[in-house]
């Protein structure tokens, strides 16, 4: 691989990173605009509220399924080739929505959603780490997460008036088919990759020295990994303020109309204030981890810095259920998700700094499946909760949530690179 001087990796890397949220942004659509017209579906394929569950259900399955399948895959093969294929599968899979006939085809078209939906994001971190050393890797997975709040700002809007002109199954063809547009931009990047580099895969981050080469000594294996303190740490907080993030995701509509008394209109013009500031925390959190890096604090501490900040703003959220008014309520979330955010952006950077080169991305899906799983989990007691309590107790456990998980944080011990015991490195992926 020919050296090639830092201003040339910079400008590559933020031109993969751009096609990189531009997924994101169309994986967020493609995903969440069932649930836009919901009530069209229903009726159109007769489906009752159980079986509209089972159709979620069927993405949410092979969605945590192929988070580590994916993730494996994107280790084996590289970012560049798993991009193409992910994007390629998950957009075949929507537009043949098109062609929904009953909760069968539904559901089978669902799951077929979610291994393509799956597979992107290890991808993506394996294409960031790839790219970005550890002084900028989270100013990459910040923009990543960026995607997920664009595409839930983009979807109501751009979904309801494709559905209301020409009908919810031109929705998911027209949006199916604008993934593909991803596809020969990332190509043609590739290609000059390619002529510049003289390899189509580089890896201009390990060229910094930020981490050991593949197959290291030293590199642990995997089942090795699995069973760290720092990895499993790591693992469980990102799970419970994954599960915070789902309440807010999925219970935030509903508690302005019910617990607050707003119209379904007035949560269509308010609740895209939250998701701004959650863009504005992603991107916050990463450039001050990447800033104290660059002013020499070292690596464990520029990272804790802002996972502690991020994480004490969004426990505040708990009190959103006491404010006096929905304009106050409104901004404590906005504040608690600013914060969440660049929670997010730090702990998704650390996850992949303290993971072996060679099996980032499945570690990586590991705890992003972990923490789908937990939140999926928590849905029916959250529901149950609501039902006999009110809103407070999610409320309230979702700010617990949060300290639980900075205090985890605190037990991993330094963020760095897990290394094998004295005597037992090897390389591999312990019969992966």
């Amino acid at each position: 691989m020919r050296s090639i001087d830092a201003a040339t990796v910079q400008r590559f890397a933020w031109r993969v990173m751009a096609l990189l949220f531009a997924g994101s942004v169309v994986n967020y659509i493609d995903r969440a605009a069932l649930g836009v017209v919901m009530p069209q579906i229903r009726r159109d394929l007769s489906l009752s509220n159980a079986a509209y569950g089972f159709a979620v259900n069927a993405f949410l399955i092979t969605y945590m399924v192929f988070y580590i399948l994916g993730g494996h895959l994107a280790d084996r093969l590289g970012c560049r080739r798993m991009f193409s294929l992910s994007v390629v599968f998950w957009s075949a899979a929507k537009m043949a929505h098109f062609f929904a006939r009953g909760l069968g085809s539904l559901c089978f078209f669902r799951a077929l959603l979610g291994i393509g939906e799956g597979c992107f994001y290890p991808t993506a971190i394996r294409g960031t780490t790839e790219w970005f050393a550890s002084d900028n890797r989270a100013k990459g997975i910040g923009v990543l997460l960026c995607g997920l709040s664009v595409g839930a700002l983009l979807t109501p809007p751009g979904i309801a008036w494709i559905a209301a002109n020409f009908g919810w199954r031109v929705a998911f063809l027209v949006t199916g088919a604008t993934g593909l547009l991803l596809v020969p931009p990332w190509l043609v990047l590739h290609r000059r990759v390619r002529r510049v580099w003289g390899t189509a895969d580089p890896v201009p981050a390990g060229e910094s020295g930020d981490r050991p080469p593949a197959h290291a000594g030293n590199e642990p294996l995997f089942g090795q990994v699995l069973r760290s303190r720092k990895y499993l740490c790591l693992l469980a907080a990102r799970s419970l303020t994954d599960a915070a993030w789902y309440f807010y995701l999925f219970w935030m509509p509903g508690y302005f109309q019910e617990a607050r008394g707003l119209n379904i209109g007035s949560v269509g013009r308010l609740l895209w204030i939250p998701y701004l500031a959650a863009d504005a925390g992603a991107l916050g959190g990463a450039w001050a981890s990447s800033a104290f890096i660059k002013r020499e604090w070292p690596l464990d501490r520029a990272r804790k810095a802002v996972l502690l900040g991020g994480a004490l703003m969004a426990a505040g959220g708990a009190a959103a259920c006491k404010a006096r008014s929905a304009w106050l309520a409104l901004a404590i979330i906005s504040v608690a998700l600013l914060g969440h955010q660049a929670w997010s952006s730090n702990m998704h950077t650390a996850i992949t700094e303290v993971s072996p080169g060679r099996l980032v991305a499945l570690l990586y899906g590991i705890t992003g499946a972990a923490g789908t799983l937990v939140g999926a989990i928590s849905q029916p007691v959250i529901g149950r909760l609501v039902d006999v309590y009110g809103y407070m107790p999610p409320f309230l456990s979702a700010g617990a949530a949060y300290l639980a998980a900075a205090t985890i944080v605190l037990l991993a011990g330094r963020i760095e690179p897990i290394v094998a015991p004295s005597g037992a490195a090897g390389a591999g992926t312990g019969g992966l």
